[in-house]
């Protein structure tokens, strides 16, 4: 058995009561829907399951032995994700624990009973980690500016810190398809670099791996997913008081395509899959100085026809 997770990602495919514990049976899709709407749900499901398990062989994000940490904010990427590798874990050949962890950032008016009351429901470990970010990101942002970029950089150290002290091997956030594919332009339009959110990322200190089980999974198809399993979402007022978030117009304008385009978005993101760095122009990337040299060698070592005819 090699080390990285190898498995098929459709082996735990069954019933949508194969997925859900018997809390949640009332919650979640079950007697409610109808033959055609069960139907719909576990295609949906037996997708979402397939492109995760995809995404986590390509690249490498599970081994034998690892404690994954789920970063659960209550928004319905994050219980998508912990659900998807609740089920892929019963059925993978190796073996993995899940703690789901939930930063609470002290937020006014945040419903602190709501996760601990789902994640004792479906019998998950977890952890609430309180960190008053809040306080810290109202005062150091200056009127009329978003708070997004301190918020993340305060929420991602608490984190990480964090999975350290519980021994998590790997941190596993619910960014999805079109949120790499948002960051990729945002970074294109207002930070003058070609780059995204990688699925597998060692952090800058060195000291965890982030990976990004749902890379493959649109946004909507979670959505939905979300959804019919009735999870109790928990908006996140910090971020949606701001009506004029760059994201939000760079999420327009991607959503805006995809109706004109049918199909441009997979176009795009199989893009930032195969990147060809010699028809870029990063000179730290490709040693564009050389090309001189290299091509001198390949002549040197080329074969004249016309001179082997010349020795016959």
């Amino acid at each position: 058995m090699q080390d990285a997770m190898m498995f098929d990602p459709l082996a735990t495919a069954g019933s949508v009561n194969d997925t859900r514990s018997e809390a949640q049976q009332t919650a979640a899709p079950g007697d409610a829907l109808d033959a055609k709407a069960r139907r719909e749900f576990n295609k949906l499901q037996k997708r979402l399951r397939r492109q995760v398990g995809h995404a986590i062989i390509d690249y490498g994000m599970i081994h034998e032995g690892d404690r994954v940490m789920v970063c659960l904010s209550g928004g319905k990427d994050s219980y998508t994700l912990l659900e998807i590798l609740r089920n892929l874990q019963r059925n993978a050949p190796v073996n993995f624990s899940l703690v789901a962890v939930n930063l609470d950032q002290k937020q006014p008016g945040f419903p602190e009973h709501v996760l601990p009351d789902y994640l004792e429901s479906i019998g998950v470990d977890y952890h609430i980690l309180e960190r008053d970010t809040y306080s810290v990101v109202k005062e150091k942002t200056p009127e009329g500016k978003t708070t997004c970029a301190l918020c993340s950089r305060l929420r991602r150290g608490s984190l990480y810190g964090f999975a350290e002290e519980i021994g998590a091997t790997k941190v596993a956030l619910g960014h999805h398809r079109e949120d790499i594919l948002e960051t990729l332009f945002l970074n294109m339009f207002y930070g003058g670099s070609l780059k995204a959110m990688p699925p597998k990322l060692l952090s800058d200190d060195g000291k965890n791996i982030v990976i990004r089980p749902l890379a493959y999974c649109r946004e909507a198809d979670i959505a939905e997913y979300a959804r019919l399993m009735a999870f109790p979402i928990i908006p996140c007022n910090l971020c949606g008081s701001q009506p004029n978030l760059q994201r939000q117009v760079v999420k327009e304008m991607l959503a805006e395509w995809e109706r004109k385009h049918p199909g441009r978005l997979e176009s795009m993101f199989k893009a930032v899959t195969n990147v060809a760095p010699s028809q870029l122009a990063d000179r730290e990337l490709f040693d564009f100085e050389g090309l001189e040299a290299k091509r001198e060698k390949r002549l040197a070592s080329r074969i004249d026809a016309l001179d082997l005819t010349r020795d016959v």
